[in-house]
């Protein structure tokens, strides 16, 4: 490899390059979604996460007649508390991007295996963020579709390189294209009208529950446990919850949203969508000025495309069926809004919350995506 150079990400020049790369592959490619450049640029330099995980990044040039120029990039990192949790020594490798050479990829992937092992690791999995709070799960299904603005894309070379290069299945995510004006089943109906009547519970307009105090706290201590024994998932810190969750809350539409609360005030089913931004951040193109802020305004008030972000059920009311209760609640919202149809978030594959689909008549899956995982030791 003569012509290729990996260097780790320390100088502001390089860390430029790191983060302009992805536009620069996807160029030309209809279906890739660039983040917002000040927002990629947070989640390395000022999230909370790195209080206590580690991070690497590095870029592969290449040069050519003299000229060089990059053509690949990685980030590893270590969850101290991910490895606790679990009793796991593994890193994780993600943001990896790279042009269609397998060399690039060998390189890059060899060099974060050998800051893994230096470290004591034992295994390396990804692509994955900092923990499941972010884009996770290289794309394998569904490469002529546009993803969510929360998932990653990659080109269909990727998967093929990670297995030539030794990495295997350790788990996939797949998600779903549902037609919003469809309802729920009766049965699901059946189940929601007789928890409502049974039990005290209600629907909470988010307006409602972001003034009372400590109510979002009560639901992101909810959301940990809800998602406990969910695969690589890790809990949400305080400093976390402040810092990244309780933004998100704030950005929520009440007639996109329905939170199920007890008769003691804890939440204890909901179900959050948001309107699908990827058409909107393709126009932005990364930047918000001189009119990026236009376009995501525009996308957040008319949209007919809805991303289904996150689903969850205290496992108390779990077990009674209450997820049946947003389900039905926000079918009647979207067909009064005349949604056309809906993005599910990527679930697990063998996670029992994926059968609740299997109820609707008409889905489609519309994309697969994988994390990989090597033994390094």
């Amino acid at each position: 490899m003569p012509n290729l150079k990996i260097k780790e990400v320390v100088s502001k020049k390089d860390f430029k390059k790191f983060l302009k790369l992805p536009d620069r592959l996807y160029k030309n490619d209809p279906h890739y979604v660039p983040n917002l450049r000040r927002d990629e640029k947070g989640i390395f330099t000022t999230t909370p996460l790195l209080d206590y995980c580690t991070l690497k990044m590095w870029i592969v040039e290449k040069t050519e007649n003299n000229k060089s120029r990059v053509v690949g990039r990685i980030a590893g990192i270590i969850n101290p508390k991910y490895n606790e949790l679990y009793k796991l020594k593994r890193a994780r490798f993600g943001w990896i991007e790279f042009e269609e050479d397998i060399e690039i990829a060998r390189l890059l992937l060899d060099t974060a295996q050998e800051w893994a092992k230096s470290q004591g690791m034992t295994e390396i999995h990804g692509p994955l963020g900092y923990n499941t709070w972010f884009k996770q799960g290289m794309l394998v299904y569904g490469f002529d579709n546009i993803p969510p603005t929360n998932c990653i894309y990659n080109f269909p070379y990727y998967p093929l390189y990670l297995k030539q290069l030794g990495f295997s299945k350790e788990t996939d995510w797949v998600q779903y294209k549902l037609p919003a004006q469809q309802g729920v089943s009766d049965k699901l109906k059946r189940i929601n009208d007789m928890l409502l009547e049974r039990y005290p519970l209600k629907i909470v307009d988010v307006r409602k529950l972001r003034k009372q105090p400590g109510a979002l706290d009560l639901f992101f201590k909810n959301y940990n446990e809800t998602f406990k024994n969910v695969h690589n998932f890790v809990p949400l810190t305080d400093k976390e919850i402040q810092t990244m969750g309780k933004h998100y809350i704030k950005m929520l539409k009440p007639e996109l949203n329905c939170f199920v609360v007890d008769d003691e005030g804890t939440v204890a089913a909901y179900g959050i969508c948001f309107p699908s931004l990827s058409k909107a951040f393709q126009k932005a193109k990364g930047r918000l000025f001189p009119f990026g802020w236009y376009h995501l305004w525009k996308g957040y008030n008319h949209y007919d495309v809805i991303d289904l972000m996150m689903v969850g059920t205290d496992p108390h009311w779990n077990r009674k069926g209450a997820s049946a209760i947003f389900h039905y609640y926000l079918s009647e919202s979207f067909k009064k809004q005349k949604i056309k149809y809906g993005i599910t978030n990527p679930q697990i594959e063998d996670n029992t919350a994926v059968k609740v689909w299997d109820t609707y008549k008409s889905k489609e899956l519309y994309m697969r995506r994988r994390c990989f995982i090597k033994r390094i030791d």
